[in-house]
């Protein structure tokens, strides 16, 4: 063991770590197969379409939970990383690799989880990597100041001065098109973020500083890093410009709850007019869910469907599902609504999210997730055809 450092090393620890699973540190515990690693799910055809991502279970082996549950943000850009591990590994050791830097970021860093949303290698395969469900909007930690409105995906190896293989690229191009289209952002131009204080002492940037960066980003762009290497970082505008070319017009999907205004009864009481919940919101009484379906230049996308999901979390992110609530479809304009009746509060609240699961033209979207105190009842108007031809109109509560 050698370390090399600018100024004098005391007091250090050396982390010792056996990610073959064995208990002993032999080696003798088989890695996983090419053939044996399994894709995650869902699957939706936004952009050019899902590209096969490979199960964060397939690389975990039960040996790598999460500290605790994930949190949820939003999808605004991504940041491109490298992870500085040696190149010229073979395809069998990468998910032995993945949970080596799930360790330092576990352990050693202290974060929750491995930092990354996904993570790709030479061989072109990507790895879901931070559980929490690859279509949903998982706050990493990945891009300090800037994980509340990003994905990060990280290329195994140090580019520095050798760039990336072409698989990876490739690989590359169609993650950042389809996560990227699947939220409803550009591959081009530029965003402005507000550096979160949580986060900002690894920014270059003061907290609370409103930044323009591109929506694919270096990590460099952000943080006072190398990542993700210079020669990756030299590559980066042909990325985009290739990200581009197969999702140039992506699905946006949007979804706000309205309160109609309610003028009181004279000697109206809170039993007969609808409790209040602590936030304000009230229950029991009719509420609009309503949104938009439109493409990034605003062409409205009428007659597809449209699903209400809440999701449920458990395992602390490992599983992940959305149970559908309701469903709908757009009308001419691109718009949809559905009645909403929430009911009383409960612990947590739910999380709720409007998706098109995409179809004939369509390109699949998630909206946003939106915060609720408590359960809620949606009814699907009975004119409405059913979405996908496989359930009917109906009433749900959750």
């Amino acid at each position: 063991m050698q370390v090399r450092a600018a100024t004098r090393v005391s007091d250090s620890r050396l982390h010792i770590v056996n990610v073959k699973g064995d208990g002993h540190g032999s080696g003798s515990a088989p890695l996983a197969s090419t053939a044996s690693l399994a894709l995650a799910t869902p699957e939706l055809p936004a952009g050019a379409g899902q590209p096969p991502i490979i199960a964060r279970k397939a690389w975990a082996q039960d040996m790598a939970p999460p500290r605790v549950a994930p949190e949820y943000g939003a999808v605004e850009m991504a940041f491109v990383h490298h992870t500085e591990n040696p190149n010229g590994y073979a395809a069998s050791e990468v998910p032995a690799m993945l949970r080596a830097i799930y360790v330092f970021h576990r352990y050693v860093k202290g974060w929750n989880d491995i930092g990354y949303n996904f993570v790709v290698d030479l061989y072109g395969r990507i790895f879901e990597a931070r559980a929490g469900g690859i279509d949903e909007p998982v706050v990493g930690a990945q891009a300090g100041g800037y994980n509340l409105v990003s994905t990060g995906i990280a290329m195994l190896g140090t580019f520095s001065s050798v760039p990336i293989s072409k698989a990876a690229r490739d690989a590359l191009e169609r993650l950042l098109a389809w996560k990227l289209s699947l939220h409803g952002a550009p591959s081009q131009g530029r965003v402005t973020v507000k550096v979160n204080p949580a986060g900002a002492s690894y920014s270059r940037f003061p907290a609370d500083a409103r930044v323009s960066l591109p929506r694919i980003a270096g990590h460099r762009d952000g943080d006072a890093t190398e990542c993700p290497g210079n020669v990756l970082y030299g590559e980066l505008p042909t990325i985009r410009t290739g990200v581009q070319r197969l999702a140039p017009n992506p699905t946006r999907a949007t979804l706000t709850l309205t309160i109609p205004a309610v003028v009181p009864e004279t000697g109206a009481t809170p039993e007969s007019s609808g409790a209040t919940a602590p936030n304000g919101t009230p229950t029991g009484r009719a509420q609009t869910l309503s949104g938009i379906l439109e493409l990034l230049d605003g062409t409205p996308l009428s007659g597809a469907p449209v699903l209400i999901q809440a999701r449920a979390v458990s395992h602390r992110g490992e599983v992940v599902s959305e149970r559908t609530l309701g469903e709908t479809t757009t009308n001419p304009a691109g718009r949809w609504e559905l009645d909403a009746t929430p009911l009383s509060p409960s612990r947590g609240g739910i999380w709720l999210r409007a998706i098109c699961p995409g179809g004939p033209g369509v390109g699949a979207a998630v909206s946003d997730p939106l915060h609720l105190p408590g359960g809620i009842s949606l009814a699907t108007p009975p004119t409405s055809p059913p979405a996908q031809s496989t359930a009917q109109t109906r009433q749900a509560a959750i």
